[in-house]
This record gives structure tokens, C-alpha cells and sequence, in this order.
């Protein structure tokens, strides 16, 4: 089941990668909300690939939406990961006439507090940041598969997201195994987090 937290405008914009979480989202709040969708190309092949995806579907439903792709290689000693999310953010912070909607989920909030923790912090995706909300965050990633599965939302697969030399896909493929044997409620545990944190920017 997809749980929305917090009440959102009638106008708004969405990071669509074209991977299901996106997709989904988009399909979920364009029934509901006038939708213009932000894409990224990071200048992979994939990148290519799923931004013909998302130009295609977007004029095929008619739905506005602007794409932008990265101009420089990455720099020496910089993570891609790092870089590319940096790139990307810039792209999203020059279009703050309404709500930037992303699809964080969940398990991305887990992952996200699994590694930080690794590092000493503990964080929790924030619910916002200036105009960028994340209201998908108690929504795990299974739910929005099914919802993909039962409404036959299309959505493009990015072979890199089974490369273990990226942080977040070691933590997912060979750590959240072990996590989920030592804690089965680990979802549970962050997800009172979230609840927490949203509490306390509402305070």
C-alpha cells in the first residue's frame, strides 16, 4: 500500500529517473495533481536510454516535462555517486516555483540510515529540503513493485544498480540480507524515525 505523508499542492514537479519508484510515483500522483517532471541524464548509457524512455512517455500522456544532462566527465578523485547526485540537485534547485517531488521510499531510508550509522551520524532522509519534499518515505520499495505490477506502469531497469562498487548497492545486495536476519523489523525501527523526524519539522 502507497502512504503519503503530508498534504501536497495542487501544482508540483517530480524527479523521474524512469526506474519503477519513479514511474510509480508518477502514476500515483498525476490522477490527483498537475505534474511536470524533472529528469536528469548523467551521460551513461543508460542515461540515454531512459531519457528517451521518459521524454516518450511524458508526450505520449501528455504531461509537461523538462530534461537536462550532464555537461563535464566526472573529476579525478571525485565518487560518481557523489558527483552525479550533486549535478542532479543543481539541475532540480533551478525549478523552486513549486513542491520537487522525489520518490525516497522506505527502504531507502533504512539504507540511507544503515550507512550513515557506519559512519557515526545515523541520518534519516530529511522529509524536505528547501523546496524538494519526499513524502514515499513510508512506503516500502515492495509495494511500489506491486502497484507497478497491478497497474502495468512501464519503467526502464538500470544495470547499474546491481554494481556492487557503488556504496548504496553493496548495502543493499550483501548487507540488508544479514541486517534483516539480526533485525527482521528493521523497517519498523526507521520507520518510527521518519515519524519522529516529520514531528518535529511540523513542531
Amino acid at each position: 500500500m502507497i502512504k503519503l505523508q503530508g498534504k501536497l499542492p495542487k501544482k508540483i514537479s517530480l524527479a523521474v529517473s524512469g526506474g519503477v519508484d519513479s514511474m510509480v510515483a508518477l502514476d500515483f500522483l498525476k490522477k490527483k495533481h498537475e505534474v511536470t517532471v524533472l529528469h536528469y541524464n548523467h551521460g551513461t548509457a543508460h542515461g540515454m536510454e531512459a531519457e528517451d524512455f521518459v521524454t516518450d512517455y511524458c508526450r505520449k500522456n501528455a504531461i509537461n516535462f523538462i530534461t537536462d544532462n550532464v555537461k563535464e566527465t566526472v573529476p579525478p578523485g571525485r565518487s560518481r555517486e557523489e558527483w552525479w547526485r550533486d549535478k542532479r540537485y543543481k539541475f532540480f534547485d533551478k525549478f523552486n516555483d513549486y513542491p520537487l517531488i522525489t520518490a525516497h521510499h522506505l527502504d531507502d531510508c533504512v539504507e540511507t540510515w544503515i550507512f550513515s550509522s557506519l559512519n557515526g551520524t545515523g541520518k534519516i532522509v530529511p522529509y524536505r529540503r528547501n523546496h524538494i519534499i519526499r513524502p514515499f518515505r513510508l512506503t516500502r520499495k515492495r509495494d511500489l513493485r506491486l502497484w507497478a505490477d497491478l497497474k502495468q506502469v512501464p519503467y526502464i531497469e538500470d544495470d547499474s544498480n546491481k554494481e556492487l562498487c557503488y556504496n548504496r548497492n553493496y548495502i543493499r545486495h550483501k548487507m540488508m540480507p544479514h541486517v534483516l536476519k539480526v533485525n527482521p523489523g528493521i523497517h519498523k525501527v526507521v520507520a518510527k524515525k521518519v515519524r519522529e523526524e516529520n514531528n518535529e519539522q511540523r513542531a
